[in-house]
């Protein structure tokens, strides 16, 4: 899975991808226009942070590449890589218990906060993309 040159792009079955870890400094995009939302993306080998309407969607720590987000009322899905493993934060419905799902193996039922934001951990290795998926229970 390569890093998104363009830092965001719009995918051919309507999902995002978004996301560069091996960039040595921040890089930042504004405006980006996708199904009638308007994205900002800030990146770099220390975080990549996703904003949509100025809202918080998606946050990881060191950066990585998501592609194929794509959030429905039930929840999240999107695959993740990486070249160490991170801690994401993904903005979903506030005090709600979702069950999360990485590479297919259940890892636990997971409650969002009064903001509704959830965060998880993912073992990543560098050219191997991890799937995840969180559905509200």
């Amino acid at each position: 899975m390569p890093v998104i040159e363009s830092l965001i792009r719009s995918e051919a079955d309507g999902t995002i991808s978004f996301g560069n870890y091996k960039l040595e400094s921040k890089a930042k995009l504004q405006d980006f226009e996708h199904a009638g939302d308007v994205y900002k993306i800030k990146t770099y080998y220390e975080i990549t942070k996703l904003e949509r309407n100025g809202m918080f969607v998606y946050e990881s720590v060191p950066g990585t590449v998501a592609e194929h987000f794509t959030v429905n009322h039930d929840g999240v899905e999107f695959l993740v890589e990486g070249d160490k493993d991170a801690q994401i934060t993904i903005q979903l419905e506030d005090d709600t218990e979702y069950e999360v799902f990485v590479d297919g193996a259940a890892v636990g039922g997971m409650t969002t906060n009064m903001s509704g934001k959830l965060n998880l951990s993912v073992e990543l290795n560098e050219g191997v993309p991890c799937q995840v998926k969180v559905v509200k229970r």
